[in-house]
């Protein structure tokens, strides 16, 4: 999915990096944590400019470049996790663990032009993700390519990806919390997620991802709350 992407590539190729940028703009016209506890379980029993509009309005604020927080989307992470039935503060500790690389929107879709396989969205979710997630959903007809602009839609499809994770879990997982484990589904994906779930150890990536979620953690529930 949502697999985790290289996190390092952002800041040791920062030359290639400008020059993306510089080229999307050409082509564009030319204008110029504190530690935290583990996450509590779920309650759901069920296992990258300014936003384009959204079927009942988007709710966050305005995109521009280098200037994202994801406590800004703390109102539509809200109502997206309550739709899903997902912990809202487990989404938004991901958005925290999926905000390491800038979200303008003609950056990511630049940088894809480079890396055909990148991610989108405040999320980061891959095509093949967005496209099986949608189906049968209330955002079915939306692209893959929508998601840099509009950031309540990365949410939504974000949320209902946590869901179907979710769907996927034992009922008795081993050694984790539901929402350790949908955050590592998140990242690793679903096969691996289920295989930590009856207690194979996650790999050093997988576990990084969970670190950073619980660094995010405390943070993500202010978030939500304020």
């Amino acid at each position: 999915m949502a697999a985790s992407r290289a996190r390092w590539r952002w800041w040791v190729l920062p030359g290639a990096a400008l020059a993306v940028w510089a080229v999307a703009h050409t082509d564009r016209g030319g204008t110029t944590p504190d530690a935290a506890p583990r996450p509590a379980a779920t309650s759901s029993a069920a296992p990258d400019a300014a936003p384009s509009a959204t079927p009942g309005g988007s709710t966050t604020a305005p995109q521009s470049a280098g200037a994202y927080d994801p406590a800004d989307c703390a109102a539509a992470v809200r109502r997206y996790a309550a739709a899903a039935g997902i912990h809202p503060q487990l989404l938004m500790a991901i958005l925290y663990n999926e905000s390491y690389k800038p979200h303008d929107p003609a950056l990511e879709r630049a940088w894809q032009r480079y890396k055909p396989d990148a991610a989108f969205g405040v999320a980061n979710m891959h095509r093949a993700a967005f496209d099986e997630v949608k189906r049968g959903r209330a955002f079915a007809d939306r692209k893959w390519e929508e998601l840099p602009d509009d950031r309540d839609l990365a949410i939504e499809a974000a949320a209902w990806y946590l869901h179907d994770l979710d769907r996927q879990l034992p009922a008795r997982p081993v050694g984790y919390t539901r929402d350790e484990l949908l955050a590592l589904g998140y990242n690793a994906g679903a096969g691996n997620m289920r295989a930590f779930a009856h207690g194979t150890p996650p790999g050093l990536q997988a576990q990084s991802y969970l670190d950073r979620l619980h660094e995010n953690w405390t943070r993500a529930g202010r978030a939500v709350n304020r």
